[in-house]
This record gives structure tokens, C-alpha cells and sequence, in this order.
């Protein structure tokens, strides 16, 4: 089945379906890496890509705003010129009621009885003001952690601001 939009698993306060022993199959995560780049690497400057709503954010939408931010500063930066880590973990596991169309689906397809649905995804509960996102760059790349962040918040379920934190290299 193609997949639904967004905005049927948004909602923030909807009951936790997490405990993946009472689930029959839980389908694999898209996003795999939470930390890329220099992640041993010493910046000065880190950006925040902080949520403005309490949403749930799904599992791909989470890999397309990484691959986003990691494509546009790796093209921009080089691989080892910035730390990008991301924070929620899609824990929230999502169901869907399949319906069926077409010709003949009203005979064959049960309507709502047994409509609990089966897993079909799984997304990360995030409240208002919460990280979703940092990258840790130096203060020459501030404008394209700026812009990184830009492009990976267009692919999340919420608007977003991008905080700036800076701190002093430590001296030995």
C-alpha cells in the first residue's frame, strides 16, 4: 500500500503503542546513522534545529531532513568540517487499518471489525522546544550549518527555528 500522509500520524497525544513484544511484526527503521561526519572533532559554533510543535515525526521523514543537512554540508564543508547528530529515536510504532478499493472490495474487506491494524511504521515523539537536530561547524561554515538546517527542516511535520550556540576552543 502507498504510503499516508503525515498529517494522519502527526498528533502528539495519542496513545503509546511502544512495546515492541505485544507488536506481531515491526517493520525496520529507515534512519540508521545518528551521528555523521567528524564526530571526534573539535568546533566552536553549534546550531540546534529546535521543534516549535509537539508532533510525532515518522521514521522517514527523519532520514530525509539527515540526508538533507548531510548531502548539503558535505558538498559545502567536506566530509570531516562539521558533526551532525540527530536526537529523537523512533520509538512510537505506527498501525494502519488497510481498506481496500476497487470492484467487489465491499465483500471482500471487513469495514471496521478488528480495525486495530497492523504495524505499518514507527515515529519519535517531540514536544515544543525540543533538539530534533545539532550540527557542530566552525564559525567560517556558520552560514551553511545555517542553511543545512534550513533544508532539513522543510522536511519535517513542524516549523522549526534554528538556535546558534558558540564556545572557545579549549586551549592545552
Amino acid at each position: 500500500m502507498p504510503l499516508r500522509p503525515a498529517k494522519s500520524y502527526r498528533n502528539y497525544y495519542t496513545r503509546p503503542y511502544t512495546r515492541r513484544e505485544f507488536v506481531r511484526s515491526v517493520p525496520g527503521l529507515k534512519i540508521v546513522h545518528f551521528e555523521m561526519g567528524n564526530v571526534s572533532g573539535d568546533f566552536d559554533t553549534c546550531l540546534h534545529l529546535v521543534a516549535c510543535e509537539s508532533v510525532q515525526i515518522r521514521h522517514n521523514a527523519l532520514e530525509a531532513a539527515r540526508v538533507a543537512a548531510n548531502r548539503y554540508l558535505s558538498k559545502r564543508t567536506g566530509s570531516m568540517g562539521f558533526k551532525l547528530k540527530i536526537y529523537p529515536y523512533p520509538h512510537q510504532i505506527l498501525r494502519e487499518n488497510p481498506m481496500m478499493t476497487g470492484a467487489g472490495a465491499d465483500r471482500v474487506q471487513d469495514g471496521m471489525r478488528k480495525a486495530f491494524g497492523k504495524a505499518i511504521g514507527a515515529a519519535a515523539k517531540v514536544k515544543a522546544g525540543q533538539r530534533i537536530m545539532s550540527v557542530h561547524i566552525s564559525r567560517k561554515d556558520l552560514v551553511h550549518g545555517k542553511e543545512a538546517l534550513r533544508r532539513a527542516g522543510m522536511k519535517l511535520p513542524t516549523p522549526c527555528r534554528i538556535m546558534v550556540e558558540t564556545f572557545e576552543k579549549a586551549v592545552a
